[in-house]
Parts: structure tokens; sequence; C-alpha cells
């Protein structure tokens, strides 16, 4: 890999994202917009919002971001941006981690955005270090990055990945303690909620924001989600090996 020429398709995707008002919008209103509806609607209840909150932040913060990410992404492809990258001497590897930095700066001032709307404009009260909580959602948004490129893949127009949302995303928010703890649920959705990523990051935010825990006591959680995010950015380098092979 050449860290240069990585730089490079990360710095020409951030150009062109910051070019794109319905990417600018989709980062910035569209959240503020979604959290406005669910935050607000609960103002009144802030023992509940403040129990909330941190499936709320990490099921947003994902929604998000996959939604960015995939979208932007099959744009890639369908300009054919990405088939003229893969044809030149160029690693496959370069141009997903490429990809992957362009994407990521935006989803962290997304995610950036949607915590900091959360705890100022709704006023939760959290428990833990602030720091903690943004490292959490960090780890979340490189998961939700690479699984939305790894999606997209599979995608030939937007309205095709807006319909892997209920396959992808909707599982998650139901069964990943965001709505009914875990523990709670009936012992076969139990087990799925163990193989989803949201799972971990919802957990571990609760423990910080709620139980007052650290880092170190969620290390499980961190590891996991470091797991599915290796795990998707391989998943990704496959298909898009696969898909070069299948276009030449």
């Amino acid at each position: 890999m050449s860290p240069g020429r990585t730089l490079a398709i990360a710095e020409r995707i951030i150009r062109q994202i910051v070019k794109d008002r319905r990417s600018a919008a989709l980062i910035i209103v569209a959240p503020l917009i979604v959290m406005s509806l669910v935050g607000f609607s609960l103002i009144d209840q802030k023992p509940v919002l403040n129990r909330v909150a941190p499936g709320l932040l990490g099921t947003f913060v994902m929604f998000f971001t996959f939604l960015l990410t995939g979208v932007s992404f099959l744009r890639e492809r369908a300009q054919g941006t990405l088939e003229r990258l893969m044809t030149t001497t160029v690693a496959r590897g370069d141009i997903l981690v490429g990809y992957l930095l362009g994407f990521l700066l935006f989803a962290t001032i997304q995610a950036a955005v949607i915590l900091t709307f959360t705890i100022v404009a709704l006023q939760i009260e959290y428990q833990g270090n602030i720091i903690e909580i943004v490292a959490v959602l960090l780890l979340l948004v490189v998961v939700a990055v690479n699984l939305g490129i790894f999606v997209s893949t599979f995608a030939n127009n937007e309205f095709q990945v807006v319909q892997f949302i209920p396959i992808v995303l909707l599982p998650q928010i139901f069964l990943s303690g965001v709505i009914i703890p875990t523990d709670q649920m009936p012992s076969v959705m139990e087990a799925i909620s163990v193989v989803l990523p949201l799972t971990y990051a919802v957990e571990g935010l609760r423990e910080i924001m709620v139980m007052d825990q650290s880092l170190a006591d969620v290390w499980v959680d961190l590891v996991v989600l470091a797991g599915f995010g290796l795990g998707l950015l391989i998943a990704a380098l496959a298909t898009l090996a696969y898909d070069g092979r299948r276009s030449a």
C-alpha cells in the first residue's frame, strides 16, 4: 500500500462531498431534524430520555453514517470513478482505505453533531467522561462506514441502498438493546443480538453514560467493535476485488 495514493483518494472524496449540497444536508440537517423529533417528544420525561439516550446516540450515528457512506460510495461506482481507479496500478487496499478515510471525516463530523445536539439541546444527564463517550462513537463510526461500503457493492442505485436498511439496520435497532434490554428478550433473539455490532456500541455507551463506567470497564465491547470494523473492511475489500474481476 502507498500512503500517498491513499491520502490522494481521501482528499478527492473530501472535496467531492464538500461540493455536494445533498451530502452536506445529510451530514448536518437530517440528523438534527430526526433527533429533534425524537428527543423533544421525550423532553418532559427526563428519566426516560436519560435512559434511552445512549441507545439513540448509537442508533442515529450508525444509521446516518451507513446512509452517507452507502450512497456516496455507490455514486462513485455509478459515475465510473471507482472502475477507472481499479484499472490503474493503484492497489485495491489503497482505494478502499482512501475511501474509508474520506468518508470517516464526514461521518465523524456527523457523530459530533448528533452528540452535541443530544447534550446541549436535549440537555440529557450523563455520568461518564465525554472523551470516553466519543471514543465509543468513533469505533461505531468506523464500523458503520465499512458496513456502508460493503453493502453498497451489492446495490446498483441509491434506491437499492435504501432498501438494504430494513435488512441491515432495523434488526440491529430492535435487537441491540435500544428498545428492550437484550437479557429480557427471548433466547433466540438474544442469541442474534450477539452478532450485531450495534449491541456492543449501545452496551458500551450505556455503561459509560448511565452506570459511570470507564473504557477499561467496557474493553470487551470495544474489542468486539474493532473486530467488526476490521472484518467488514476485509469483506468490502473482497467484494471490491470480485467486482473488479467481473467488470474486467
